[in-house]
């Protein structure tokens, strides 16, 4: 038996209230569990103290049992300080707003570019200029009267 430590919704429309449960894996997200260890209120203000409440020593009975904590319960746990904080997750880039994306696009194109025209004027003038001397020795066609 695989168990999670997660979060089951609760509460009215448009005004969420999570309860912090452990749960066997199987059970679906508001279904059956095993047991409440802490709730979490995203109404309320970031600073305010009723906003994640933890069990701490429950939580930490089920870490020790082998319950795996779901990505944002780790983040709760790591704020907490129960658990180290986990490592940021790379965000998608499609969480960026399309404008703001393009523009960064532009400016890593801008950078490939100028950092491509740096080593090849460092690195190849004598290839550039035998091909100069070639263009210039070529014969002009005479235009026809």
């Amino acid at each position: 038996m695989s168990v999670k430590i997660r979060m089951s919704r609760s509460g009215a429309k448009k005004r969420p209230f999570y309860r912090i449960v452990v749960t066997d894996t199987r059970n679906p997200r508001d279904g059956r569990f095993i047991e409440r260890v802490g709730t979490y209120n995203p109404m309320v203000a970031k600073d305010h103290p009723d906003r994640v409440k933890l069990d701490s020593e429950r939580i930490k009975h089920w870490l020790s049992v082998g319950a795996r904590p779901s990505d944002r319960v780790a983040r709760f746990l790591g704020e907490s300080g129960i658990t180290p904080m986990p490592p940021k997750r790379n965000n998608p880039e499609k969480a960026i707003p399309r404008k703001e994306r393009k523009k960064a696009e532009e400016e890593a194109k801008g950078e490939t570019k100028s950092e491509t025209k740096n080593i090849s004027a460092t690195e190849a003038p004598a290839e550039e200029a035998p091909a100069e001397e070639a263009k210039e020795e070529v014969p002009k066609k005479e235009k026809k009267p």
